[in-house]
């Protein structure tokens, strides 16, 4: 359970290394942390620097957080997350979450790179996520609920909020983005999964899969924010292909899909 005091402290601590006071949230995956170089006059702080926070070691991350304007909005971004599979709990890979929410960000945009399951997607297509299947067995809110934070029992039926959905939708059509629509399932990693695996995964209704995304979208959801998710599909998922699965891939599909991505991210900032 996230404690409030460390909320607080974390909170005070971020707004006494800037001026800025953010008022959207971005948590940046694997390969999209460029987005994050583009925001102007920016605050850096450092992961390892700030109070509570933990400290990640997945390559393609950056582990900083950068504070500054961005198509005209004052953001907090992420540049590097917490994930599952390091050993991490999941209340120190939602923390940050509950921090944006401390300093008054409502609107949070989650990114990910993930995998195709549905074998109509294509390598660098950008997925916008309407809904998600937790097959980790786990919960970040398990545990004592604090009152405070949010209710007990929340109400997941439109995590993916409709309108900021719109919005991208729209966006995208602008910038003429074949923007994807689908369901992200959540694996715990780090392992890929299985051909079996993703077999499964498709019968039960999913369209991409990854190792991330899913908890923080829970916490932030109680924690009463709207969540607008981005995966950018960097692979076909096990036993689609005849080919093995490796991480250099991912990352330089999303390095190739990076001016889509943050032209996209960009536009729907405008409208948001």
């Amino acid at each position: 359970m996230h404690n409030m005091e460390n909320i607080l402290e974390t909170r005070d601590y971020i707004v006494s290394k800037t001026g800025h006071r953010p008022v959207i949230g971005m948590i940046l995956g694997s390969g999209l942390g460029s987005l994050a170089d583009e925001i102007k006059n920016p605050t850096k702080i450092p992961y390892s620097e700030i109070p509570h926070f933990a400290k990640s070691e997945a390559i393609g991350h950056a582990n900083e957080l950068v504070i500054g304007e961005l198509n005209g909005k004052i953001v907090a971004a992420m540049k590097g997350r917490f994930h599952y599979y390091e050993g991490y709990t999941l209340d120190e890979v939602t923390f940050p979450v509950r921090v944006m929410k401390a300093l008054g960000i409502e609107k949070v945009i989650i990114t990910n790179a993930c995998g195709a399951v549905n074998t109509s997607f294509n390598p660098g297509d950008l997925m916008l996520i309407t809904d998600h299947i937790n097959l980790v067995g786990a919960n970040p809110l398990m545990g004592p609920n604090n009152d405070e934070l949010g209710t007990r029992f929340p109400d997941l039926s439109e995590v993916y909020n409709k309108e900021l959905r719109s919005i991208a939708a729209k966006v995208a059509n602008d910038q003429n983005i074949h923007l994807q629509e689908g369901v992200y399932a959540w694996w715990s990693g780090p392992t890929y999964e299985t051909p079996a695996e993703i077999r499964m995964f498709r019968t039960l209704g999913a369209d991409a899969a990854g190792m991330s995304t899913v908890p923080e979208a829970i916490v932030a959801t109680h924690s009463s924010m709207k969540v607008l998710g981005i995966s950018c599909i960097t692979n076909m998922a096990s036993g689609i292909l005849d080919q093995p699965l490796n991480h250099e891939e991912v990352i330089d599909v999303a390095g190739k899909v990076r001016v889509k991505f943050v032209g996209l991210v960009k536009g729907i900032l405008e409208e948001i």
